[in-house]
């Protein structure tokens, strides 16, 4: 597959170096190393063999080639990972070498050290993007536009909302990620079957201190058919993805043409087209959106993966390596995306004002019902209102001014009552008060 044209551009390019073949073999080795130190510690090994283990392997060239030529054969690149590193080691510490451990406690560890920090990246990403949001929705807390609902015009918001609400969907994402940033991921190590078989009480012992070394945390018990912390990294990475696409999608309806109310950031040669000059496409949305598309499909993979059989998956924890690491460096290019985004978003007030007046007024036909109805009724209220809208837009004279003359209006509502109930700025609910609340919650720890 020409992943370098059709995968990786998608993803965070730092992550992509981070999470290479060697980055996954050094994964393993720190497993495998760890596990040596542990159980020196504990009176399992000889004194200094887990030194001595380092030495020789810490250096080691693996075969890459021949590790990835053995998943073939074995299932899993622990298995010709490990049997390198036996054939590296002097007789007198192969014995030691992998001692109580099985595959699955290798590569899950590894892929738990790999994901590790991308997780601390994407939590910084999301805190950058609240940090850009809150000024922004401050700044246009009393911003009018149209709000839309079924992609229609409905009645006026504040700019400064939306922005709240894109907030707060990347912030409470974000805090449903913070138990795994903060506590870490979980340690694997069972043994064959789970049961950490020939080691008795020392197995937990050993799974502990094991996961202490690695900056894992320790799990209640082995968890080799019991997928709840992958299934609860990958819907947590999935939420963040869903909130992110959200703010791309908004992002992208409101860049086109003929609605202009936003504009991304520019840069050299960003939304340029192949054949039209003149176009400035929202590429940073439909990378994000990309991006996020790609990570909703692999959430799905592992959701079906979650119940495995008996006491080792055949196949279903095999299909959660790839969509698991790819989801997380999709989900930090998508983030790196976004943050820019939000720091440089152009913000067209007055493009927001022209589209209020669209319809001619008819966006504010609610509330000049509401004034009318205790008037003349509430049926004559909205065809009146209704009625004065459509010459209004015929007509390109203000609302108020053509309600006003109105032969059921004339004389019965002052032109100043008129025009309250027609300006858009006066009718945006608890907008502003929606934006202090969210921008104190989104502060709070």
């Amino acid at each position: 597959m020409p992943a370098t044209f059709i995968q990786h551009p998608f993803m965070s390019q730092a992550a992509l170096s981070d999470c290479n073949a060697d980055a996954m073999v050094e994964a393993m080795l720190s497993f495998e190393l760890a596990l040596a130190e542990v159980q020196e510690a504990h009176g399992a090994l000889p004194a200094g063999t887990a030194s001595a283990m380092a030495e020789r392997l810490t250096a080691h060239v693996f075969d890459m080639s021949a590790i990835a030529q053995g998943v073939a054969s074995g299932g899993n690149a622990a298995i010709p990972f490990v049997k390198q590193g036996r054939a590296a080691l002097p007789d007198t510490l192969k014995r030691y070498w992998h001692q109580g451990a099985t595959s699955q406690d290798v590569l899950d560890s590894a892929l738990m050290l790999l994901i590790k920090p991308r997780l601390i990246r994407i939590d910084a990403l999301l805190s950058r993007c609240r940090d850009a949001a809150i000024p922004l929705m401050k700044d246009h807390a009393a911003t009018v536009m149209v709000g839309r609902t079924l992609m229609q015009q409905a009645l006026p918001i504040t700019f400064g909302v939306k922005v709240a609400h894109w907030a707060l969907g990347l912030e409470q994402s974000r805090r449903r990620l913070a138990p795994l940033v903060e506590h870490g991921l979980p340690v694997q190590f069972g043994g064959a079957v789970g049961v950490h078989s020939g080691w008795e009480s020392q197995g937990l012992d050993f799974m502990d201190a094991l996961a202490e070394r690695l900056g894992l945390t320790a799990p209640v018990l082995p968890w080799h058919t019991d997928r709840q912390p992958v299934h609860a990294l990958a819907t947590g990475l999935d939420a963040v993805a869903g909130a992110a696409e959200k703010v791309a999608l908004d992002v992208s309806l409101l860049t086109q043409t003929e609605v202009g109310e936003v504009s991304e950031p520019g840069g050299e040669g960003m939304g340029e087209s192949s054949s039209m000059p003149h176009k400035r496409n929202p590429v940073r949305c439909a990378l994000i959106r990309g991006a996020c598309r790609q990570i909703h499909a692999h959430t799905t993979v592992i959701l079906n993966a979650a119940a495995q059989p008996l006491e080792r998956g055949l196949g279903e924890w095999h299909a959660e390596w790839a969509p698991l690491v790819d989801s997380a460096l999709l989900l930090e290019g998508a983030l790196e995306q976004l943050a820019v985004l939000f720091e440089g978003i152009e913000v067209h007030p007055e493009a927001m004002r022209r589209n209020l007046a669209i319809t001619g007024g008819a966006i504010m036909a609610e509330p000049v019902s509401r004034l009318l109805a205790p008037i003349m009724g509430q049926d004559a209220a909205k065809r009146v209102s209704a009625e004065a809208a459509e010459a209004a837009r015929h007509t390109g004279r203000p609302y108020s001014d053509v309600l006003a003359e109105h032969a059921d209006v004339k004389g019965r509502v002052s032109p100043d009552a008129l025009a309250e109930a027609a300006d858009p700025g006066l009718y945006i609910g608890s907008s502003r008060q929606q934006v202090t609340r969210a921008a104190q919650w989104l502060t709070s720890v």
